[in-house]
């Protein structure tokens, strides 16, 4: 039956999903989903139709704004706690292995591929704290991992990352790199600051609409990659940083918190952060472990 009324709609519309098409039954069930919560929605606050093409407008607005340096639909659903519970509900947590957090929209691809060690930092601030970061990325039993892949990424001390700065050179603060024989990685930053998320545009939108503000805790990016793991994208927080216990992006897990300490002189940097993460193996490797 075609004819709607207020009664019938949902499920007139969810009865005519792989009707002159072949669907998934993925599909079936995500559209279906969808289609209940937003009719649900929509009867819930009884949406009003200016407030409907309002909604369509924004959404527009935002789509414009994506580009290389700015996805601004990440960004909205990280400041609705979205990307954050995708991420738990992709990536649980069922062993030892470390916690993942979101990508945020500021990753860039095809870092500087640098050794193991080196700096990241190719331009300096007056109130930057130089950090040696290390630690190891083991396997569930606690075996260091070697040849395993650390793209890593931070705010530069103004608080801005290097691809929304004109000032900043190419990939500052962003680097690749790897960890040796014994799966130790080291590589020579700065102290991550406290920042604002974009708040202009349709993010500051939502933003003022929710009474929320859109300050972030200092942290640092990283996403870990080898093949026969499986990936790990997290972010390491300042356990001194404001912000801490009241994310924008509500993206701070207890077990990503870490502290800086004062570097020993041999460094050559003026603090030190030790941080391991625990790599679990991906289920092909399971597999083939188990036949």
């Amino acid at each position: 039956m075609g004819i709607v009324n207020q009664d019938n709609i949902t499920a007139v519309v969810t009865e005519s999903l792989g009707k002159h098409g072949d669907i998934t039954s993925r599909e079936r069930e995500i559209a279906t989903s969808m289609i209940k919560h937003l009719h649900g929605f929509i009867k819930d606050v009884k949406l009003q139709h200016h407030e409907f093409l309002a909604a369509c407008d924004y959404l527009a607005r935002a789509g414009k704004l994506c580009d290389d340096n700015r996805q601004e639909f990440i960004l909205l659903g990280d400041i609705l706690g979205l990307e954050v519970l995708v991420d738990m509900m992709t990536n649980p947590v069922e062993g030892k292995e470390s916690e993942s957090t979101v990508l945020g929209p500021f990753y860039r691809e095809n870092p500087p591929v640098l050794p193991k060690g080196a700096s990241v930092i190719q331009k300096h601030f007056e109130n930057e704290e130089t950090v040696f970061f290390e630690g190891h990325i083991k396997d569930e039993n606690g075996n260091g991992i070697a040849g395993v892949t650390l793209d890593v990424w931070e705010d530069a001390p103004n608080g801005i990352y290097e691809n929304l700065d004109p000032d900043q050179p190419e990939y500052n603060l962003r680097g690749r790199f790897e960890t040796d024989k014994n799966g130790h990685y080291a590589f020579i930053a700065v102290r991550p600051v406290p920042y604002p998320i974009p708040d202009d545009e349709t993010a500051g939108e939502l933003l003022r609409f929710m009474g929320h503000h859109p300050n972030r805790p200092g942290h640092m990016h990283f996403m870990i990659s080898k093949d026969g793991y499986r990936p790990l994208i997290s972010q390491i927080y300042d356990a001194d940083s404001a912000w801490l216990d009241d994310d924008s992006v509500f993206a701070v897990k207890e077990s990503l918190i870490g502290k800086f300490n004062p570097a020993s002189q041999d460094l050559g940097t003026d603090l030190h952060f030790e941080f391991d993460f625990v790599l679990k193996e991906s289920a092909v490797s399971q597999a083939v472990a188990a036949e």
